[in-house]
């Protein structure tokens, strides 16, 4: 099964695999399926033409892929252009809602820098 050009896998429930595609995690994913009125234990093999179409209906009528990456980086550069708190950290690759920095940040500030030991050779004269 495909929706909006995205490969949904057969092998997983449908609660499960329609998170696959950026935007939709599980509980929009279940909101989708009891809309649609599909059971979220289903596989994709298992759909029939009618529950496969009102799921793509639904999925198809939210904001998820190159839509919303794009929204999301739109929303960033915003905040960089204004100059803003949150811009700067974005721009310097620091984390933007509050988190400490002294320690841990490693995710967004990348690995250690070492600077070495501290410790010079003494030369013999």
């Amino acid at each position: 099964m495909r929706v909006a050009g995205i490969a949904i896998p057969d092998n997983r429930r449908l609660e499960i695999g329609l998170t696959t595609i950026f935007g939709i995690g599980r509980s929009r994913a279940m909101r989708i399926l009891i809309d649609a009125g599909v059971d979220a234990g289903k596989k994709p093999p298992e759909l029939s033409t009618g529950e496969e179409n009102k799921i793509r209906e639904l999925i198809e009528s939210q904001v998820i892929e190159g839509d919303l990456k794009r929204r999301v980086s739109g929303n960033i550069k915003r905040l960089k252009d204004t100059k803003s708190y949150r811009g700067m950290r974005h721009s310097r690759n620091l984390p933007s809602r509050g988190q400490r920095t002294k320690t841990n940040a490693r995710t967004l500030r990348g690995a250690r820098k070492t600077m070495g030991s501290g410790k010079r050779k003494v030369e013999k004269t």
